[in-house]
């Protein structure tokens, strides 16, 4: 659990699982904008085989209170099953992944940025899943710091663009939401 104790806030990742049924995210989302709110990461996919049941995995922070309320106004909307705060309820694991093109081009003296970007990847476990002449698309899984600092290493090694999935959250062991 990230407590930042100059001002009491925390990061929270909270999982709800709901109906699967048109407009729930929706309700869910204007939950979060009409009171003010941010939302670091949404995830959603439908979690069961019928399909009759997704999980929301909202990355969100905010004082214990705010985080309290929130989690407090999420249990009571209608299709809402279940809703826990995985940062606090004990051990998690969270993952995110993203695709990240670099542009080195070799008339501009890239090659050596080409080798950088190689090594660091390879050093970052990053995934090649496409490359040319100038340019590589990297796939990587991993904690959202973990992503984080990979984008900024690459950065100066012509770093053009980024696409993240948003955090997926399980608790660790037997608990369940």
């Amino acid at each position: 659990m990230a407590q930042d104790s100059n001002n009491g806030y925390r990061t929270a990742t909270i999982a709800v699982l709901v109906d699967n049924e048109p407009g729930i995210l929706a309700r869910v989302v204007g939950l979060f904008s009409g009171r003010g709110y941010n939302i670091d990461s949404l995830t959603v996919a439908a979690v069961e085989d019928n399909g009759q049941r997704s999980r929301i995995n909202i990355v969100t922070s905010g004082t214990e209170m705010v985080i309290e309320q929130i989690k407090a106004q999420l249990d009571r909307l209608v299709p809402v099953h279940r809703v826990s705060d995985l940062s606090k309820d004990g051990p998690h694991l969270a993952r995110e992944m993203m695709m990240i093109k670099i542009i080195c081009p070799h008339q501009d003296g890239g090659g050596g940025n080409r080798a950088e970007a190689l090594r660091l990847a390879d050093a970052f476990r990053a995934r090649v899943v496409d490359a040319s002449t100038e340019s590589f698309v990297f796939e990587m899984t991993g904690a959202t710091d973990k992503l984080d600092a990979f984008v900024e290493l690459m950065r100066p090694l012509g770093l053009a663009e980024v696409s993240r999935t948003g955090v997926a959250a399980i608790a660790r062991g037997t608990r369940v939401i």
